[in-house]
C-alpha cells in the first residue's frame, strides 16, 4: 500500500496541473473522450479496484471527500464558480417575484370598474338609509323603555354579584359551612365596594348633566341626549331585530379551498389524480395561495405527472359540479408561462353570461386606429380583451342565434370608425343585420339574389386586382427605402395618392359564395388569394358562417386565417375548422358552451392561446346605427365617403363580359384554328376591348370564366413563338360555336 501511494505521488509531480476527477461509472462509459481524462486519470481508474473495495472509494491524500460507486444519483448541490464576466452572480436567485400591486391596482380599467363599484356601494347604502331615517328613529323611540330596563337590571346584577350566586348555592347545597361562609364575606364586601362605585358614578353623572345643561352649546346637549337615546334605544332591541335594515344583501358564494378543488378533480375519474390523491395527497399542488383575483377565485395548480390542464378543461362540467358551481362561473386554463402540468382554475362568483360588463369605450363613438389594437369584448373575469384587425384574417363560426353576425358587426363598427377604411359588407342571409353600416360602406349586398352574386363577384374581381396592384406598388416603395417591412405602414395607408387605405371586406353567411353552383369556385379561389396575401397589403377579409365545414369553410382559407372567434359549435369537425386543427383534442371545446351562452366564444388572435371572450352585450340595431352615424361624419370630416355611401353602385361589367365573351372568342379565334391556348385568346381579348378583358392575367382566369358558360378547357398542343412544340391548357373553337349555336336557337324559340 506504501508503494502504491509513492507511485502516486510521484505521478501526481509529475503532473502537477491535472486536478483529480472521480466519475461515477455512467460517465466513465459515456464520456470516453472527455478533454479532462487524460493518461494519468486513467491508469488511476485502472488501480483502484485492486486497491480499493468495490462499493466505496477511500479519502485520498489530497483530502477528496470519498464517492459511493452505484448509490449517487442526484448531483450534490454545489455553488458554482463565480463569472468574472458577471460579478455577484453566486447570489443570483431564480424565484419568480410576485407583484407587490395586485392586478385591479395596476390595470386602469380595473380599478376604474373597482372605484366605481365602490362610489356606488357608498351612494346606494347611503341614500337607502336616508330615506329610511324616521322608520329608524321611531324604532329607537319604541325601544328606549325596554333598553332602560335592561340597563337597570344589568346594574342591579352587577351590584348584586350575580355572577357568583350559583357557586355559593352550590356550597350551600353541599352543607360546606366553612366555604359558604367565606363566599358570603366575599359577596358582601364586593357588594359594598360595587354599590359605593355605583354611586359615585351616579353622582358624577348628575353633575356631568347639570353642568352640561348650564355651560355646553344647545347642540352638543342635543347631540348628547340623542346619542343617550340612541344607546337605550339600540340595547332594548331584539337580536333578531336590529334597527337598521341591511342596504345590500350580500351573495353568499362559498370560498374557493384547496379541500374543494382536490375533491373536484377526484370527481373527474382520471386515473393519474385519483393515484396522487391517494397517496396523502402530494401529487396535487399549489404554488401559490389560493387568493381573490377580480370577481371570483383563483387556483394556481400543479397537477401530478402525466396529466396536463388539457385533460381538465375537457371535463369543465363535471369539475363545475364537483365544486357545485355552474358551468358558467368554472374555467380552467394552462398557464405556459411555468411548465406543461400547471393549471390554473378561476371560478368567478358569477355566471359569465348574467355577469354585468364593463362599458364599452366606443359605444359613443371614437377615432380609431386600425393599426392599433382595439377592445373587441371581455374575458371571464371581467377585463377587456383587445384585438387588432390590421394584417389579419377572420373567420367567425356557430350555430344559429349565438351571436356569430353580432360579433361581426362589432368588428366591422370598429372598422368603421377609422375613416381612412374602406367597408365592403355583404349579408348573405338578407335580413339586413348589416344594413346599420350602410352609411358608410363602399360596397354593400343584402341576399342571395342572381344581381347581387353578380355584383359581388365583380366587386371581389376588382379586389382581387387591387391585391395585385397593390404588391407591385409595396415592392417598388420598398426599393425606395418607404417600405422596410414589405408591408403597408400607418404612414402610407394615411396617403391618399397612393390608394394604401385598409380595406375591410365582412360577409355574413360565406357560405353561400362557396356553395354557389356557377362563382363559387372562384370566390373561393379568391378569398382564399385575399386571406394569403391581403393581410400584409392592407386587405382584411372576415367570414362568418354557421356552418363551418370544408364546404362552407374551404381549407385553404380556414387553415391561413390568424384570427378565429368560434361560439357554440355542435361537433369536433366544426370546432377545429375554426379555431385550428387538434384544438379540440387539446381540450380548447366550444363544444361545451351552452345555450344561454350567447356571444361567447373562444378567441384566437395574432398567434395568442385560445381564451374565452364575451362579445359587447346589447350592441343591437339602434345602437350600432349610432356608431355608424358617428363614423359617418368622421369620414365626412376627412373627405373619404365613397361608393355605396355616397349613392355610386358597382359598374356590373362582368355582365357584359359573360354575354360577349363566347362572341369575343369567335372573333379573335378564326376557324383555321381549332385549338388555341389560353394565354393567346387573353392577349387577343385584351387587344380587342382592353377596358374589358384587362383583369384576365392567367390561364386560369380565362378557365374561370368559360366554366361559368359550360365549357371546359384541356391540354391542347401548340407551337410556340420559336417553333418549339409545347402542351398548355385551352380552349376547342368547335366547344365556342356550339354553344353560341345552341344560345341562339334557345333565343330564338323565346
Amino acid at each position: 500500500m506504501n508503494q502504491h501511494h509513492e507511485e502516486h505521488h510521484d505521478q501526481a509531480q509529475q503532473e502537477p496541473d491535472t486536478a483529480r476527477v472521480l466519475r461515477l461509472p455512467s460517465e466513465r462509459i459515456d464520456a470516453p473522450n472527455s478533454a479532462t481524462a487524460g493518461p494519468a486519470d486513467e491508469s488511476r481508474e485502472a488501480e483502484a479496484p485492486e486497491h480499493e473495495p468495490a462499493t466505496e472509494s477511500t479519502e485520498s491524500d489530497s483530502g477528496e471527500a470519498p464517492v459511493i460507486e452505484g448509490e449517487v444519483v442526484d448531483s450534490p448541490q454545489v455553488d458554482q464558480p463565480e463569472s468574472k464576466s458577471e460579478p455577484g452572480s453566486s447570489l443570483a436567485r431564480s424565484e419568480k417575484r410576485l407583484p407587490i400591486l395586485p392586478a385591479w391596482a395596476k390595470d386602469p380599467q380595473e380599478f376604474q370598474a373597482t372605484a366605481r363599484w365602490a362610489l356606488g356601494y357608498a351612494a346606494h347604502t347611503s341614500g337607502y338609509h336616508a330615506v329610511r331615517c324616521p322608520v329608524y328613529l321611531a324604532r329607537i323611540l319604541a325601544r328606549v323603555p325596554q333598553g332602560t330596563l335592561r340597563l337597570i337590571q344589568a346594574v342591579s346584577r352587577w351590584i348584586g354579584d350575580a355572577e357568583g350566586r350559583p357557586v355559593r348555592h352550590a356550597s350551600a347545597r353541599r352543607e360546606d359551612a366553612a366555604e359558604y361562609l367565606k363566599l358570603s364575606q366575599q359577596r358582601d364586601g364586593r357588594v359594598r365596594a360595587r354599590a359605593a362605585l355605583a354611586a359615585g358614578l351616579g353622582a358624577a353623572s348628575i353633575t356631568a348633566i347639570v353642568l352640561g345643561y348650564e355651560l355646553l352649546p344647545s347642540l352638543v346637549q342635543w347631540v348628547a341626549v340623542a346619542a343617550m337615546i340612541g344607546g337605550l334605544g339600540w340595547l332594548g332591541a331584539p337580536s333578531d331585530k336590529p334597527i337598521a335594515s341591511r342596504a345590500v344583501e350580500s351573495t353568499k358564494v362559498p370560498k374557493l379551498t384547496s379541500g374543494a378543488v382536490e375533491t373536484a378533480l377526484a370527481s373527474l375519474g382520471i386515473s393519474l389524480i385519483n393515484q396522487a390523491l391517494g397517496k396523502g395527497g402530494g401529487g396535487v399542488g399549489f404554488p401559490r395561495p389560493i387568493a381573490r383575483d377580480g370577481k371570483g377565485w383563483r387556483a394556481d395548480i400543479d397537477l401530478p405527472p402525466g396529466v396536463i390542464p388539457g385533460d381538465i378543461m375537457e371535463r369543465r362540467a363535471k369539475l363545475a359540479s364537483g365544486l357545485r358551481r355552474p358551468v358558467g362561473c368554472v374555467w380552467p386554463e394552462s398557464d405556459n408561462s411555468e411548465h406543461a402540468g400547471r393549471l390554473v382554475l378561476w371560478v368567478g362568483d358569477q355566471d359569465m353570461r348574467k355577469a354585468a360588463q364593463p362599458a364599452w369605450k366606443l359605444r359613443k363613438g371614437a377615432r380609431v386606429d386600425l393599426f392599433q389594437s382595439q377592445p373587441f369584448g371581455t374575458d371571464q373575469r371581467g377585463r377587456w380583451v383587445d384585438l387588432r384587425l390590421m394584417f389579419t384574417s377572420v373567420v367567425i363560426g356557430a350555430i344559429p342565434r349565438m351571436g356569430k353576425t353580432f360579433a361581426l358587426r362589432e368588428l366591422l363598427l370598429i372598422a368603421a370608425l377609422d375613416p381612412r377604411s374602406q367597408l365592403h359588407t355583404y349579408d348573405l342571409k338578407g335580413t339586413g343585420d348589416l344594413d346599420p353600416l350602410e352609411p358608410v360602406t363602399h360596397v354593400h349586398g343584402v341576399g342571395d339574389e342572381p344581381e347581387e352574386i353578380d355584383k359581388a363577384v365583380a366587386d371581389m374581381r376588382g379586389l382581387r386586382q387591387e391585391l395585385r396592384r397593390r404588391a407591385k406598388l409595396i415592392r417598388d416603395l420598398a426599393k425606395q427605402g418607404l417600405c422596410p417591412e414589405n408591408k403597408v405602414t400607418p404612414d402610407l395607408a394615411s396617403k391618399p395618392s397612393l390608394g394604401l387605405q385598409p380595406i375591410v371586406i365582412g360577409v355574413d353567411e360565406c357560405q353561400v359564395w362557396f356553395e354557389h353552383p356557377d362563382y363559387g369556385e372562384e370566390l373561393e379561389e379568391i378569398c382564399t388569394d385575399l386571406v394569403k396575401r391581403g393581410p400584409a397589403l392592407g386587405i382584411v377579409l372576415m367570414l362568418a358562417t354557421q356552418r363551418p365545414d370544408a364546404k362552407s369553410l374551404p381549407t385553404g382559407i380556414s387553415a391561413n386565417a390568424s384570427t378565429r372567434l368560434c361560439l357554440k359549435v355542435q361537433g369536433q369537425t366544426e370546432n377545429d375548422m375554426v379555431l385550428g386543427t387538434s384544438k379540440y383534442k387539446q381540450g380548447v371545446r366550444a363544444t361545451t358552451f351552452a345555450w344561454e351562452d350567447k356571444g361567447i366564444g373562444y378567441l384566437v388572435g395574432e398567434g395568442s392561446d385560445a381564451q374565452i371572450v364575451r362579445s359587447v352585450a346589447g350592441l343591437d340595431g339602434p345602437a350600432a346605427e349610432k356608431i355608424a352615424a358617428y363614423a359617418r361624419h368622421l369620414r365626412e370630416q376627412a373627405g373619404t365617403l365613397s361608393g355605396h355611401a355616397i349613392g355610386e353602385q358597382v359598374e356590373s361589367e362582368e355582365n357584359t363580359r359573360r354575354d360577349t365573351l363566347l362572341e369575343d372568342i369567335l372573333t379573335v379565334v378564326p376557324e383555321t384554328e381549332k385549338k388555341v391556348w389560353n394565354e393567346r385568346v387573353i392577349a387577343r381579348l385584351y387587344e380587342l376591348r382592353p377596358e374589358v378583358y384587362g383583369t384576365y392575367r392567367e390561364a386560369a382566369d380565362l378557365t374561370a370564366a368559360l366554366k361559368r358558360h359550360g365549357i371546359r378547357t384541356a391540354q391542347v398542343w401548340g407551337s410556340t413563338d420559336d417553333g418549339k412544340g409545347a402542351s398548355r391548357i385551352g380552349i376547342t373553337r368547335a366547344d365556342i360555336t356550339a354553344e353560341v349555336a345552341e344560345r341562339n336557337r334557345s333565343s330564338g324559340a323565346a
